[in-house]
Protein backbone atom coordinates (compact mmCIF):
# COMPACT_ATOMS: atom_id res chain seq x y z
CA UNK A 1 0.00 0.00 0.00
CA UNK A 2 1.51 3.30 -1.05
CA UNK A 3 1.39 6.61 0.72
CA UNK A 4 -1.49 7.96 -1.39
CA UNK A 5 -3.81 5.06 -0.42
CA UNK A 6 -3.12 5.54 3.26
CA UNK A 7 -3.78 9.25 2.95
CA UNK A 8 -7.09 8.66 1.22
CA UNK A 9 -8.20 6.17 3.89
CA UNK A 10 -7.33 8.56 6.69
CA UNK A 11 -9.19 11.33 4.91
CA UNK A 12 -12.34 9.12 4.45
CA UNK A 13 -12.35 8.08 8.11
CA UNK A 14 -12.00 11.72 9.21
CA UNK A 15 -14.89 12.74 6.93
CA UNK A 16 -17.13 9.99 8.26
CA UNK A 17 -16.26 10.94 11.83
CA UNK A 18 -17.12 14.56 11.16
CA UNK A 19 -20.41 13.49 9.52
CA UNK A 20 -21.32 11.36 12.53
CA UNK A 21 -20.50 14.18 14.94
CA UNK A 22 -22.60 16.73 13.05
CA UNK A 23 -25.80 18.03 14.97
CA UNK A 24 -29.35 18.17 13.62
CA UNK A 25 -30.37 20.99 11.40
CA UNK A 26 -32.94 23.67 12.23
CA UNK A 27 -35.43 22.11 9.82
CA UNK A 28 -35.10 18.74 11.50
CA UNK A 29 -35.60 20.38 14.93
CA UNK A 30 -38.76 22.15 13.77
CA UNK A 31 -40.17 18.95 12.30
CA UNK A 32 -39.47 17.13 15.56
CA UNK A 33 -41.17 19.87 17.59
CA UNK A 34 -44.24 19.80 15.37
CA UNK A 35 -44.52 16.01 15.67
CA UNK A 36 -44.09 16.22 19.45
CA UNK A 37 -46.75 18.89 19.76
CA UNK A 38 -49.14 16.78 17.72
CA UNK A 39 -48.60 13.79 20.01
CA UNK A 40 -49.03 15.90 23.18
CA UNK A 41 -52.14 17.62 21.79
CA UNK A 42 -53.69 14.27 20.97
CA UNK A 43 -52.94 12.98 24.46
CA UNK A 44 -54.41 16.11 26.08
CA UNK A 45 -57.51 15.85 23.91
CA UNK A 46 -58.04 12.23 24.92
CA UNK A 47 -57.51 13.14 28.57
CA UNK A 48 -60.00 16.04 28.40
CA UNK A 49 -62.58 13.86 26.65
CA UNK A 50 -62.18 11.12 29.25
CA UNK A 51 -62.50 13.71 32.03
CA UNK A 52 -65.75 15.08 30.58
CA UNK A 53 -67.09 11.58 30.04
CA UNK A 54 -66.25 10.64 33.63
CA UNK A 55 -67.95 13.78 34.98
CA UNK A 56 -71.03 13.16 32.82
CA UNK A 57 -71.19 9.52 33.93
CA UNK A 58 -70.85 10.53 37.57
CA UNK A 59 -73.58 13.16 37.16
CA UNK A 60 -75.86 10.66 35.45
CA UNK A 61 -75.29 8.22 38.28
CA UNK A 62 -76.18 10.94 40.78
CA UNK A 63 -79.37 11.71 38.84
CA UNK A 64 -80.38 8.06 38.80
CA UNK A 65 -79.70 7.67 42.52
CA UNK A 66 -81.70 10.79 43.41
CA UNK A 67 -84.53 9.70 41.12
CA UNK A 68 -84.71 6.28 42.79
CA UNK A 69 -84.76 7.87 46.25
CA UNK A 70 -87.44 10.38 45.31
CA UNK A 71 -89.65 7.83 43.58
CA UNK A 72 -89.40 5.18 46.26
CA UNK A 73 -90.24 7.47 49.18
CA UNK A 74 -92.76 9.72 47.48
CA UNK A 75 -94.63 6.97 45.62
CA UNK A 76 -95.07 5.01 48.85
CA UNK A 77 -97.04 7.86 50.43
CA UNK A 78 -99.01 8.63 47.25
CA UNK A 79 -100.19 5.01 47.03
CA UNK A 80 -101.41 5.08 50.63
CA UNK A 81 -103.18 8.47 50.37
CA UNK A 82 -106.59 8.37 52.02
CA UNK A 83 -105.95 4.93 53.42
CA UNK A 84 -107.28 3.61 56.71
CA UNK A 85 -107.05 0.19 58.40
CA UNK A 86 -110.75 -0.62 58.01
CA UNK A 87 -111.96 -0.13 54.43
CA UNK A 88 -111.81 2.01 51.31
CA UNK A 89 -115.49 2.92 50.98
CA UNK A 90 -116.09 4.53 54.36
CA UNK A 91 -117.81 7.94 54.43
CA UNK A 92 -115.82 11.07 55.19
CA UNK A 93 -114.55 10.71 58.77
CA UNK A 94 -115.82 12.64 61.75
CA UNK A 95 -113.13 15.18 62.59
CA UNK A 96 -113.16 16.77 66.06
CA UNK A 97 -109.82 18.57 65.73
CA UNK A 98 -109.84 22.30 66.38
CA UNK A 99 -109.62 23.55 62.79
CA UNK A 100 -108.73 27.12 63.73
CA UNK A 101 -105.45 26.02 65.34
CA UNK A 102 -103.93 24.49 62.18
CA UNK A 103 -105.74 24.58 58.84
CA UNK A 104 -103.61 21.74 57.51
CA UNK A 105 -105.30 19.32 59.90
CA UNK A 106 -108.82 20.48 59.14
CA UNK A 107 -109.61 18.20 56.19
CA UNK A 108 -108.66 14.54 56.20
CA UNK A 109 -111.49 13.33 53.99
CA UNK A 110 -109.72 13.66 50.63
CA UNK A 111 -106.37 12.08 51.51
CA UNK A 112 -104.78 13.91 48.58
CA UNK A 113 -104.66 17.54 47.51
CA UNK A 114 -102.64 19.06 44.67
CA UNK A 115 -101.19 22.56 44.29
CA UNK A 116 -100.31 23.92 40.85
CA UNK A 117 -97.16 25.98 40.42
CA UNK A 118 -98.96 29.30 40.95
CA UNK A 119 -101.02 28.17 43.98
CA UNK A 120 -99.66 28.85 47.47
CA UNK A 121 -99.70 26.16 50.13
CA UNK A 122 -102.29 26.61 52.85
CA UNK A 123 -101.17 27.41 56.39
CA UNK A 124 -99.12 26.34 58.16
CA UNK A 125 -96.79 26.48 55.15
CA UNK A 126 -92.99 26.13 54.74
CA UNK A 127 -90.88 29.30 55.12
CA UNK A 128 -91.44 31.96 52.46
CA UNK A 129 -87.70 32.48 51.87
CA UNK A 130 -84.42 30.78 52.67
CA UNK A 131 -83.80 27.15 53.54
CA UNK A 132 -86.79 24.94 52.74
CA UNK A 133 -88.76 27.66 50.92
CA UNK A 134 -90.81 26.49 47.95
CA UNK A 135 -89.41 27.18 44.48
CA UNK A 136 -91.67 29.28 42.27
CA UNK A 137 -93.07 27.50 39.21
CA UNK A 138 -93.13 23.99 40.69
CA UNK A 139 -96.09 21.86 41.78
CA UNK A 140 -96.69 20.46 45.25
CA UNK A 141 -98.85 17.69 46.71
CA UNK A 142 -100.39 17.09 50.14
CA UNK A 143 -100.92 13.51 51.34
CA UNK A 144 -102.78 12.15 54.37
CA UNK A 145 -103.31 8.58 55.49
CA UNK A 146 -103.41 6.28 58.47
CA UNK A 147 -99.87 5.06 59.13
CA UNK A 148 -99.20 1.39 59.84
CA UNK A 149 -101.63 -1.45 60.45
CA UNK A 150 -103.10 -0.05 63.69
CA UNK A 151 -103.86 -1.36 67.18
CA UNK A 152 -107.00 -3.23 68.13
CA UNK A 153 -109.54 -1.60 70.47
CA UNK A 154 -110.88 -3.68 73.39
CA UNK A 155 -113.42 -1.17 74.68
CA UNK A 156 -114.46 2.47 74.25
CA UNK A 157 -116.04 4.73 76.88
CA UNK A 158 -117.39 7.82 75.04
CA UNK A 159 -118.32 9.66 78.24
CA UNK A 160 -114.81 9.29 79.67
CA UNK A 161 -113.33 9.81 76.19
CA UNK A 162 -111.13 6.75 76.66
CA UNK A 163 -110.12 3.78 74.52
CA UNK A 164 -108.79 0.58 76.06
CA UNK A 165 -106.34 -1.18 73.73
CA UNK A 166 -105.24 -4.79 73.53
CA UNK A 167 -101.63 -3.91 74.37
CA UNK A 168 -99.69 -1.37 76.39
CA UNK A 169 -96.89 -1.51 73.80
CA UNK A 170 -98.63 0.77 71.33
CA UNK A 171 -96.72 3.53 69.49
CA UNK A 172 -99.06 6.39 70.42
CA UNK A 173 -98.08 9.35 72.60
CA UNK A 174 -99.89 12.48 73.74
CA UNK A 175 -100.55 15.07 70.99
CA UNK A 176 -100.56 12.41 68.25
CA UNK A 177 -103.36 12.81 65.70
CA UNK A 178 -105.13 9.45 65.51
CA UNK A 179 -107.88 7.73 63.56
CA UNK A 180 -110.27 5.14 64.97
CA UNK A 181 -112.46 3.15 62.60
CA UNK A 182 -114.74 0.17 62.23
CA UNK A 183 -116.36 -1.08 59.04
CA UNK A 184 -119.02 1.64 59.11
CA UNK A 185 -117.27 4.86 60.11
CA UNK A 186 -113.96 6.54 60.96
CA UNK A 187 -113.21 9.37 63.38
CA UNK A 188 -110.20 11.69 63.78
CA UNK A 189 -109.04 13.20 67.05
CA UNK A 190 -105.97 14.20 69.00
CA UNK A 191 -104.67 11.95 71.75
CA UNK A 192 -104.60 13.93 74.99
CA UNK A 193 -103.09 11.19 77.16
CA UNK A 194 -101.78 9.09 78.75
CA UNK A 195 -98.25 7.83 78.03
CA UNK A 196 -97.44 4.87 75.78
CA UNK A 197 -96.83 2.67 78.87
CA UNK A 198 -100.58 2.61 79.51
CA UNK A 199 -103.05 0.52 77.50
CA UNK A 200 -105.52 3.41 77.22
CA UNK A 201 -105.82 6.36 74.86
CA UNK A 202 -107.75 9.47 75.92
CA UNK A 203 -109.38 11.97 73.54
CA UNK A 204 -110.57 14.67 75.93
CA UNK A 205 -111.13 18.36 75.21
CA UNK A 206 -109.28 21.37 76.54
CA UNK A 207 -105.68 20.20 76.04
CA UNK A 208 -103.21 19.67 73.18
CA UNK A 209 -101.52 21.95 70.68
CA UNK A 210 -104.32 21.30 68.19
CA UNK A 211 -106.98 20.12 70.60
CA UNK A 212 -110.37 18.46 70.26
CA UNK A 213 -113.54 20.51 69.99
CA UNK A 214 -115.65 17.65 71.31
CA UNK A 215 -115.48 14.18 72.85
CA UNK A 216 -118.23 12.94 70.53
CA UNK A 217 -116.80 10.94 67.62
CA UNK A 218 -120.06 10.40 65.74
CA UNK A 219 -121.40 11.81 62.48
CA UNK A 220 -122.21 14.56 61.80
CA UNK A 221 -119.41 16.27 63.71
CA UNK A 222 -120.82 18.58 66.39
CA UNK A 223 -118.48 21.07 68.08
CA UNK A 224 -121.24 23.05 69.77
CA UNK A 225 -120.91 21.07 73.00
CA UNK A 226 -118.28 19.08 74.87
CA UNK A 227 -120.07 15.77 74.31
CA UNK A 228 -120.95 16.47 70.67
CA UNK A 229 -122.40 13.62 68.60
CA UNK A 230 -121.91 10.39 70.55
CA UNK A 231 -120.34 7.33 68.99
CA UNK A 232 -119.15 4.20 70.80
CA UNK A 233 -116.61 2.10 68.93
CA UNK A 234 -116.91 -1.57 69.73
CA UNK A 235 -114.32 -4.31 70.27
CA UNK A 236 -112.00 -5.02 67.32
CA UNK A 237 -112.22 -1.44 66.07
CA UNK A 238 -108.81 -0.19 64.98
CA UNK A 239 -106.75 2.77 66.16
CA UNK A 240 -103.92 4.15 63.99
CA UNK A 241 -101.69 7.23 63.87
CA UNK A 242 -102.39 9.63 61.03
CA UNK A 243 -99.65 10.83 58.72
CA UNK A 244 -99.79 14.23 56.98
CA UNK A 245 -97.04 15.30 54.58
CA UNK A 246 -96.38 17.71 51.74
CA UNK A 247 -93.90 17.16 48.91
CA UNK A 248 -92.48 20.14 47.03
CA UNK A 249 -89.32 21.56 45.44
CA UNK A 250 -87.42 23.84 47.81
CA UNK A 251 -84.23 25.85 48.28
CA UNK A 252 -81.67 23.62 50.02
CA UNK A 253 -79.43 26.50 51.09
CA UNK A 254 -76.45 25.39 49.01
CA UNK A 255 -74.98 26.86 45.83
CA UNK A 256 -75.34 24.77 42.69
CA UNK A 257 -72.74 24.32 39.99
CA UNK A 258 -74.15 27.22 37.93
CA UNK A 259 -73.95 29.65 40.87
CA UNK A 260 -77.72 29.63 41.49
CA UNK A 261 -79.39 28.47 44.67
CA UNK A 262 -79.45 24.71 44.97
CA UNK A 263 -82.78 22.89 44.76
CA UNK A 264 -84.00 19.64 46.25
CA UNK A 265 -87.12 17.59 46.82
CA UNK A 266 -88.50 18.41 50.27
CA UNK A 267 -91.03 16.69 52.54
CA UNK A 268 -92.87 18.73 55.16
CA UNK A 269 -94.64 17.12 58.11
CA UNK A 270 -96.69 18.44 61.01
CA UNK A 271 -95.18 17.83 64.42
CA UNK A 272 -97.07 19.29 67.33
CA UNK A 273 -98.78 21.81 65.04
CA UNK A 274 -95.43 23.04 63.67
CA UNK A 275 -94.26 22.44 60.08
CA UNK A 276 -90.90 20.67 59.82
CA UNK A 277 -89.31 20.50 56.34
CA UNK A 278 -86.75 17.82 55.50
CA UNK A 279 -84.60 17.46 52.37
CA UNK A 280 -85.19 14.11 50.66
CA UNK A 281 -83.21 14.19 47.39
CA UNK A 282 -80.84 16.88 46.14
CA UNK A 283 -80.64 17.99 42.52
CA UNK A 284 -84.41 17.75 41.93
CA UNK A 285 -85.04 21.11 40.27
CA UNK A 286 -88.64 20.82 39.10
CA UNK A 287 -91.86 18.84 39.66
CA UNK A 288 -95.11 18.79 37.69
CA UNK A 289 -98.06 16.61 38.74
CA UNK A 290 -101.29 15.75 36.93
CA UNK A 291 -104.23 13.71 38.22
CA UNK A 292 -106.68 11.14 36.87
CA UNK A 293 -110.38 10.93 37.73
CA UNK A 294 -112.51 7.83 37.05
CA UNK A 295 -113.76 7.62 33.44
CA UNK A 296 -111.70 10.68 32.47
CA UNK A 297 -109.97 10.80 29.10
CA UNK A 298 -106.58 11.75 30.55
CA UNK A 299 -104.61 13.36 33.33
CA UNK A 300 -105.33 16.97 34.22
CA UNK A 301 -103.56 19.58 36.42
CA UNK A 302 -104.68 20.31 39.97
CA UNK A 303 -106.54 23.44 38.85
CA UNK A 304 -108.89 21.25 36.79
CA UNK A 305 -109.94 19.07 39.75
CA UNK A 306 -113.13 20.40 41.45
CA UNK A 307 -112.74 20.69 45.25
CA UNK A 308 -115.37 18.00 45.80
CA UNK A 309 -113.60 15.53 43.47
CA UNK A 310 -110.21 15.18 45.17
CA UNK A 311 -111.60 12.20 47.05
CA UNK A 312 -112.18 10.50 43.67
CA UNK A 313 -108.67 10.86 42.21
CA UNK A 314 -107.38 7.38 41.38
CA UNK A 315 -103.88 8.05 40.00
CA UNK A 316 -101.15 10.67 39.67
CA UNK A 317 -98.63 11.31 36.91
CA UNK A 318 -95.47 12.84 38.40
CA UNK A 319 -92.68 14.38 36.30
CA UNK A 320 -89.42 15.31 38.01
CA UNK A 321 -86.59 17.36 36.50
CA UNK A 322 -83.19 16.42 37.92
CA UNK A 323 -79.76 18.00 37.51
CA UNK A 324 -76.47 16.16 37.90
CA UNK A 325 -74.59 19.13 39.28
CA UNK A 326 -73.15 18.63 42.73
CA UNK A 327 -72.56 21.30 45.33
CA UNK A 328 -70.02 23.84 44.06
CA UNK A 329 -69.26 21.79 40.95
CA UNK A 330 -70.10 22.10 37.27
CA UNK A 331 -70.53 18.54 36.12
CA UNK A 332 -71.35 18.87 32.45
CA UNK A 333 -72.55 16.59 29.72
CA UNK A 334 -70.08 15.42 27.10
CA UNK A 335 -71.22 18.23 24.77
CA UNK A 336 -70.34 20.88 27.37
CA UNK A 337 -73.93 21.61 28.40
CA UNK A 338 -75.53 21.08 31.80
CA UNK A 339 -76.60 17.47 32.38
CA UNK A 340 -80.33 17.31 33.19
CA UNK A 341 -82.93 14.60 32.85
CA UNK A 342 -86.71 14.39 33.12
CA UNK A 343 -88.20 11.26 34.63
CA UNK A 344 -91.86 10.37 34.74
CA UNK A 345 -93.87 7.83 36.69
CA UNK A 346 -97.50 7.02 37.34
CA UNK A 347 -98.72 6.05 40.81
CA UNK A 348 -102.13 4.46 41.37
CA UNK A 349 -103.86 5.11 44.67
CA UNK A 350 -104.64 1.85 46.42
CA UNK A 351 -107.45 3.15 48.57
CA UNK A 352 -109.87 4.27 45.88
CA UNK A 353 -112.80 2.18 44.69
CA UNK A 354 -112.03 2.67 40.95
Amino acid sequence: MNINDRTLRRTGRAYRARALARGITLVELMVSLVLGLMVVSSALGIFATNQRTYAATESLGRIQENARTAFELMAREVREAGGNPCGRNLPAPANVLNNAAAAWTSDWANGLLGFDDAVALTAPAPPATGLGSRVVGTDAIELKSAAGTGISVVAHNPTAASFQLNTANHPFTADDVLMVCDFRQASIFQMTGPSATNATVVHNTGTGTIGNCSKGLGLPTDCSSVNGTPKAYGPNSTLARLSASRWYIGDNGRVGGNGANGRALFRSVLRGGVVVSEEVAEGVTGMQITYLLPSALGYVPASAIPPARWRDVIATNITLTLAGQAQGEANLATDGGALTRQVNYVVTLRNRSS
